[in-house]
């Protein structure tokens, strides 16, 4: 099976690139174990990777990327460069080599920390040279955003954020909007929320379309024009995950799923973890 065998929905981003709107999100995975579930997404309704230096995954990502069997260009490649290498000169350099990779399809700053400024110029010098074929950041509050947007040659093309039914990415969402850059969501099922994927609105629609209440969620991302990358250990729900390309919610459908929405992210920013996210260096660094 190819990747265009597979029924997937894209989004074009504002330099011209098209990324698919479902990724797999590799967080918290490592070994053999990320190398098989690499290449068992990519055959199961995803054309994305979403990994990061952070991580300490890239190495693995990219064997499984080699074992899907998959040419090159059939699937999308997402990382995401680490607050402790953003003053390092080659950092990006050395993640396409993790990744055995001439180029990668898409690269963020991680976190709003450190000398962003100086790293999104890394990521400008790279999108020029054709390493990177789109450049971004994550969880950039819209203050730091504004920020970014005075300063750099390229903007960015992606935002990736916390986003879910009980938080639509509200803090950032018509500002990017606005600037056209795509959103992108990490824990879009709610880290997991029990509490979220056991709420009565999301169960009635799931048991209404014999689907789950995850792919529910996932489907509303889709309509939303927000681009899911849920992550999973199991193979079971990796391919349910994948399996939301043959519905679609009703305008009614998703007013209801609107009205679920608790108007506060569940990981909360603290300066605390702001420390810890600028310290705390990856695995591979010395």
């Amino acid at each position: 099976m190819t990747q265009g065998e597979i029924h997937m929905e894209y989004t074009t981003l504002h330099n011209g690139a098209k990324m698919p709107m479902l990724g797999y999100g590799t967080i918290g995975q490592e070994g053999g174990q990320i190398i098989e579930n690499v290449a068992f997404a990519l055959h199961n309704g995803y054309g994305l990777i979403d990994t990061a230096n952070r991580y300490g995954n890239e190495v693995e990502v990219g064997r499984g990327l080699k074992k899907s069997g998959l040419a090159r260009e059939e699937y999308f490649l997402e990382t995401k460069l680490g607050p402790t290498l953003y003053s390092k000169d080659g950092a990006v350099e050395d993640t396409l080599k993790r990744l055995d990779t001439d180029y990668v399809d898409l690269m963020l700053l991680h976190h709003p920390v450190n000398d962003y400024l100086h790293a999104y110029k890394m990521l400008e010098k790279a999108y020029r040279e054709g390493k990177l074929r789109a450049i971004g950041v994550s969880n950039f509050p819209v203050e730091k955003l504004r920020e970014v947007l005075e300063q750099c040659e390229i903007r960015p093309m992606v935002m990736q954020v916390e986003c879910h039914p009980y938080y639509p990415a509200e803090q950032v969402r018509a500002f990017c909007e606005e600037q056209g850059i795509r959103l992108q969501c990490w824990y879009p099922l709610g880290h997991g929320s029990t509490d979220l994927l056991n709420n009565p609105v999301l169960v009635g629609l799931a048991q209404m379309y014999g689907k789950s209440a995850a792919q529910i969620v996932l489907r509303w991302h889709l309509q939303m024009g927000f681009c899911p990358v849920p992550g999973s250990s199991s193979k079971e729900h990796i391919r349910e995950n994948g399996q939301i390309f043959d519905f679609a919610l009703t305008a009614g459908d998703m007013e209801r799923i609107a009205g679920i929405n608790r108007h506060a992210p569940i990981y909360q920013v603290t300066s605390e973890s702001l420390q810890r996210l600028a310290t705390t260096k990856c695995n591979f660094e010395a």
